[in-house]
C-alpha cells in the first residue's frame, strides 16, 4: 500500500474529547475499551460497539476528522457508548494470546455487560452496534442472550463473496477491507496503524465456518435487526437474492432491515460515510426504543445501577 503525503502526518490524539479508556472484569478476563457518556444527564440507553477482526475498539473513535467518532456522536445524542476490545484484543490479549472461539466470546460479552451495568447507568438497556467479525459475535450473542434491545451490524453477511484460498492473499484482503482510497479522509491509513491488531489464532481458525453457524443461530435472533452493506463491500455477497435468503432465515426477529450505503467501503466507521452510517444506526435505535416503549413490557438486560 502506498501512503500519500497527507497520510504521513503524525496521528492526532489517541481519543476524542469526552472519550476515556476503561477496564472491565468479566468471566475471568480483564477487558479494555473506550467509553463516552452524555454530559447533561443519564443516558437514554447504552450502545455497545463491537469491532471486527484485526481491529480494536478505537475503530469507533476515528481520529482524522471530528465526524468519524461514533462515541462522541452517540454521547451528544444522549446515549452512553461503550466500545469494547473483544476477548483476545487489547488488555485481554496477554491473558489469552491465542484468543477465543466465537461461542466462547459470546459467553464473555454478556458478562461484560453485566459488569458494566453494576457501576454505570445504562438507561433503557443495551443496544449492540457491531462491525464485520464483531457482527458475528453480536448475532450469536443476540441469539443466546435475553433482554437486549436491538442490533445494528455492518460488514457481515451469510455468504462469502470470495473463496477461502483468495482470502489468504494480502493485497486482496486490503482491497476488500478498505475499497477505493478516496472513500477515506486524508490521514486515515496512518492513523489506522494504531487500531490494527493481529487476529488471534483460535478466532482465525473458524472464519470459514460462519455460513453454517449463521444458519443455526439465525432463527433464534428475536430482537430488531438492521444490516448495512457498503457500496464497495467485497467480503460478502449482498445482491438481492442473497439478501432475500439471509432475511428469510431470521424468522424470529420482529424487524429485519437491510440497507446499502453509497460511497463506503467495508471499514465504514473510518470512512467519509461514517457519520451518515452512525446517524442512521442511532436513528434505528431511537425507533426501536420508541417501539419498545409502546409495546407490553419485556425484561431487558439492565442489572445493577440502571437509570
Amino acid at each position: 500500500m502506498s501512503v500519500s503525503r497527507t497520510d504521513r502526518k503524525k496521528p492526532s490524539q489517541t481519543h476524542s474529547a469526552g472519550v476515556r479508556p476503561l477496564l472491565l472484569e468479566a468471566a475471568g478476563l480483564t477487558l479494555s475499551g473506550l467509553l463516552a457518556e452524555p454530559a447533561d444527564g443519564p443516558p437514554r440507553a447504552t450502545v455497545v460497539a463491537v469491532h471486527g477482526g484485526g481491529m480494536t475498539a478505537g475503530y469507533f473513535d476515528g481520529q482524522v476528522h471530528p465526524d468519524l467518532s461514533l462515541l462522541t456522536l452517540g454521547a451528544r445524542l444522549g446515549f452512553t457508548v461503550l466500545a469494547l476490545d473483544r476477548p483476545g484484543y487489547g488488555r485481554s490479549a496477554a491473558q489469552i494470546p491465542d484468543g477465543m472461539l466465537l461461542d466462547e466470546q459470546a459467553d464473555v460479552l454478556p458478562a461484560a455487560l453485566d459488569a458494566f451495568a453494576e457501576r454505570h447507568a445504562v438507561g433503557r438497556g443495551f443496544l449492540l452496534l457491531a462491525h464485520s467479525y464483531g457482527g458475528k459475535l453480536a448475532l450469536m450473542t443476540a441469539a443466546r442472550t435475553p433482554g437486549l434491545l436491538a442490533l445494528d451490524a455492518s460488514g457481515v453477511g451469510h455468504r462469502f463473496g470470495v473463496e477461502p484460498t483468495d482470502r489468504m492473499r494480502r493485497r486482496m484482503d486490503w482491497e476488500r477491507n478498505w475499497g477505493p482510497l478516496g472513500l477515506y479522509p486524508p490521514g486515515t491509513f496512518r492513523a489506522a496503524e494504531a487500531l490494527l491488531a493481529p487476529m488471534p489464532v483460535r478466532e482465525a481458525s473458524e472464519v470459514d465456518l460462519w455460513p453454517e453457524m449463521f444458519e443455526e443461530l439465525a432463527p433464534r435472533v428475536d430482537i430488531p435487526l438492521r444490516l448495512t452493506f457498503a457500496e464497495h463491500e467485497g467480503w460478502w455477497l449482498h445482491e438481492e437474492p442473497d439478501l432475500a435468503d439471509l432475511t428469510s432465515r431470521l424468522t424470529k426477529a420482529p424487524l429485519v432491515r437491510v440497507e446499502h450505503l453509497p460511497g463506503a467501503g467495508h471499514n465504514i466507521s473510518l470512512g467519509r460515510a461514517a457519520r451518515c452510517y452512525h446517524l442512521r444506526a442511532l436513528a434505528f435505535f431511537e425507533e426501536c426504543l420508541q417501539t419498545a416503549a409502546e409495546a407490553p413490557a419485556r425484561p431487558t438486560r439492565t442489572p445493577g445501577k440502571a437509570a
